[in-house]
């Protein structure tokens, strides 16, 4: 009989998509055949599916770590922020509209249908789905209509374990505080609690961990120190970008767009001990020192132009360009190294062109339908072959193109300076792939690139996962599904 348990988080970044992950391993383990599930994420960190649409990436790990390919209905509904007020609706892995966000309270009754069509499809298909929460059941005024906690968990008749974040502080107000807050009725889903990301001698907990159990009433699976390789997988939450501390080695920035999306491209330079990697936050000057810049994607590619100027980012990069450094722009940001960028129909907001970087000789003009597709490409200047994806709107064209980047199926992709220090691609991911990374780290002399990327990170989720077996009960969890 098919079953399926939701994990729930008494706030946002409690860590609910690295325990659904690591349960996902877990239950694989065990000889089940398990999905991951999640109604509704907000995210501009992408994968693209194999039926040529996107989910949020934190269910593309949970897919990893589920052994299965990724699918749209892992992620029926994505919210992609393009405004502080605003986001672009992804429905099914393709865009709906555009909507506010008390505009997209009214729309989202009508999207429950398609969530639970979602999730009967992956319960039908697997012996249990593990379904991840959004935000808080404790934001009480997001209840009516809700799709993403209470809302769909009484729908499909899921129970809930509640995960709070002890490295906050106040853990047991977290937990007892939802209680208090939300309706009994929703209260009844809630089958048991755990407490993640604790730090330091588990035994001085036991007092509190007992008072939420007779507070609550609730069944507790236990508590799970903070797991120290989180860093090593791809992470969904730009609030959550953390990379290791380096004193030498190629120095590579990448500024932190407002917008900024798909960051993960940037997690297999992290891993490597002769990159020092430097996520460059808003008011922080472009390090001299600087031997790379990289321009990342962005979910509102005139809006992060702004952003980054208004940061003085721009002359940083035109002083950085003259003491010989090297530029790379990956999606949105090949697109601001342009000359100019024009929405003429107002796709990613108002209407009309903003002046690029003029670090390449290219244009881009939004158009409406969004390019979305794995590829095949190889490397111009290496040869080598590597796998990505695209996931952009817009059309780039100038002289510099005919000095591509790569080449996909044959056709020219991207663009390169005449002088080879600025480079823009619309491929994400390629830095995955270890004969490409080398090669690539190679022309900026770093010699013994590491190897095993992708094998790095499914032993991180078997780690994951085996941490999860010492400290909760994970033979109690899957049998709390139903």
């Amino acid at each position: 009989m098919p079953r399926a348990l939701m994990i729930q988080g008494t706030g946002s970044n409690v860590g609910k998509s690295l325990l659904v992950a690591g349960l996902c391993r877990a239950a694989r383990k065990r000889g089940l055949s398990v999905a991951p599930f999640k109604p509704q994420n907000m995210s501009n960190n992408a994968a693209v599916t194999s039926d040529g649409g996107e989910i949020g990436r934190a269910q593309a790990l949970q897919a990893l770590a589920a052994g299965l390919p990724l699918h749209t209905d892992m992620n029926p509904v994505l919210l992609k922020p393009e405004t502080d007020v605003g986001s672009q609706v992804i429905v099914h892995g393709r865009r709906l509209t555009t909507a506010k966000a008390r505009e997209y309270q009214k729309l989202k009754p009508q999207l429950l249908e398609t969530v639970l069509e979602s999730f009967g499809r992956l319960k039908a298909a697997h012996d249990i789905v593990l379904v991840e929460g959004a935000g808080s059941p404790a934001e009480i005024n997001l209840r009516p209509g809700d799709i993403a906690n209470m809302g769909f968990a009484r729908a499909a008749d899921v129970p809930v374990v509640l995960a709070g974040d002890i490295d906050r502080g106040g853990i047991i107000a977290q937990i007892v505080g939802t209680q208090a807050v939300i309706d009994p009725a929703d209260a009844t889903m809630i089958v048991g609690f755990l407490i993640n990301r604790f730090r330091g001698d588990l035994s001085l907990f036991d007092d509190g961990y007992r008072m939420i159990e007779q507070r609550t009433g609730w069944r507790g699976y236990g508590v799970c120190p903070w797991f120290q390789d989180a860093w090593k997988l791809p992470a969904e939450d730009a609030f959550e970008l953390s990379v290791p501390r380096r004193d030498s080695g190629l120095h590579v920035v990448c500024l932190a767009l407002s917008r900024i999306a798909n960051f993960d491209d940037l997690d297999p330079l992290a891993q490597e001990p002769g990159v020092r990697l430097t996520m460059l936050g808003a008011g922080r000057a472009i390090p001299g020192d600087a031997d790379l810049v990289i321009l990342p994607g962005t979910k509102s590619t005139r809006g992060d132009l702004a952003f980054l100027r208004a940061q003085g980012w721009e002359g940083d990069l035109a002083a950085h360009v003259r003491r010989g450094g090297h530029v790379l722009g990956i999606c949105g940001g090949y697109q601001m190294l342009g000359r100019e960028v024009a929405d003429p129909d107002g796709i990613e907001g108002p209407a009309g062109t903003t002046p690029g970087l003029g670090l390449l000789d290219v244009s881009t003009v939004m158009t409406p339908k969004k390019r979305l597709t794995e590829v095949a490409a190889v490397h111009e200047s290496t040869g080598t072959v590597f796998h990505g994806y695209e996931i952009h709107i817009g059309k780039t064209e100038g002289q510099d193109r005919a000095r591509p980047f790569a080449h996909v199926e044959a056709a020219p992709e991207g663009a390169v300076s005449a002088d080879g220090r600025i480079a823009g691609s619309y491929l994400h991911g390629m830095f995955r792939h270890d004969a490409f990374r080398a090669a690539w780290l190679a022309g900026f002399g770093v010699a013994g690139a590491r190897t095993g990327y992708g094998v790095g990170v499914e032993a991180t989720l078997d780690a994951l996962a085996a941490h999860l077996e010492v400290h909760l009960d994970v033979d109690g969890l899957i049998a709390a599904a139903r």
